[in-house]
């Protein structure tokens, strides 16, 4: 499972020019799910996430996560991210989780974010518009099977 988390000012997902979500501070997650993801990589995820120190403390570093600022999560499933690109030019998404599994997950995935911090999902399998104002700009990419 990788996922791209980008600390945001101010974010939202819509659906056919219908607004689904928005969130003000907080973090942009952009999820992709891999064929051999288990829960195991996504309670490794939301320990790695909730925990990440991205936030500024008073002297301005690096050094509060969101549990400590407070803030939501908007969350976007993207398969695109379980893209393979090395062979020629058109990304392949044949790693990338398939329907209902991969959407269990995801709804996983969220449920045990929530567990910590209030979490907004986008819709699944859906054209998205994700507007994203990052901060910083922070961003940073985590890999389940990096770990």
């Amino acid at each position: 499972m990788k996922v791209v988390v980008q600390r945001s000012k101010h974010s939202s997902v819509s659906v056919d020019n219908k607004l689904i979500n928005e969130i003000d501070k907080g973090l942009v997650i952009l999820v992709g799910i891999h064929n051999d993801d288990t829960e195991a990589d996504i309670d490794y995820l939301v320990k790695k996430v909730v925990n990440l120190r991205i936030f500024d403390d008073d002297s301005g570093v690096m050094n509060k996560s969101i549990l400590d600022v407070g803030g939501s999560i908007l969350s976007i499933s993207q398969f695109t991210l379980q893209a393979e690109t090395k062979n020629g030019n058109r990304p392949s998404y044949i790693n990338a989780m398939k329907g209902d599994d991969a959407l269990k997950l995801y709804n996983l995935f969220n449920s045990k974010l929530k567990e910590y911090v209030e979490t907004y999902p986008g819709v699944f399998g859906a054209d998205m518009k994700v507007n994203i104002l990052n901060d910083g700009p922070v961003t940073i990419i985590i890999d389940s099977k990096d770990k």
